[in-house]
């Protein structure tokens, strides 16, 4: 969680109440974050030198704004960088996806690369756990309960090559969003 809030102090610094509210508008369809979460996470980023706060006082209430420092921003890239190693795969995947636009183009191949990578690796095992399960001979009584789990397997099997399918489009620059024009900007 503290990577995804560098990047979005990396857009514009903010309180702990606009953060959350930055997840509950967007980010929150696939990262799930409770305000006291956010706010564990900014105390270890305060710990680790990543974010500064600035008090102040608006319309009589104290105010505590939080900005990225250098450090922060070294370890948000090195985050965005670094192959996907450990955690959800999906929601990191989607969290990097989100926030790759403050990272230089050049560098943007290397991280869809990574991702691709990663879900091709999870894929591949999903598909060898299929291989044996299918394989297996199994009494009457249990094929009925099989059934069910296996096709907890196939949604895993169609989810993972459904996000490799996509990530290889968006590294060919064959999907890109519909930018919002003057008639859909809210005002």
């Amino acid at each position: 969680m503290g990577n995804v809030i560098l990047g979005l102090l990396i857009i514009s610094p903010g309180t702990l109440y606009a953060l959350n509210k930055l997840f509950e508008q967007g980010i929150s369809l696939f990262y799930s974050a409770s305000l006291g979460s956010i706010r564990s996470a900014l105390t270890v980023l305060l710990d680790r030198g990543r974010v500064t706060v600035t008090e102040s006082v608006d319309n009589g209430r104290s105010k505590k704004t939080y900005t990225i420092t250098d450090a922060g921003h070294a370890a948000f890239t090195e985050w965005m960088l670094a192959p996907i190693a450990s955690g959800n795969p999906e929601t990191i995947a989607l969290s990097k996806l989100y926030l790759l636009g403050l990272i230089p183009a050049d560098a943007r191949a290397s991280i869809l690369e990574n991702i691709t990578a990663r879900i091709a690796r999870d894929l591949a095992q999903l598909e060898q756990l299929a291989g044996i399960l299918d394989s297996l001979e199994l009494p009457a009584e249990y094929r009925e309960i099989f059934r069910y789990q296996r096709l907890t397997l196939e949604y895993g099997l169609m989810s993972h090559r459904a996000a490799r399918e996509f990530f290889a489009q968006v590294s060919a620059g064959e999907v890109a969003p519909t930018a919002p024009t003057a008639s859909t900007k809210p005002r």
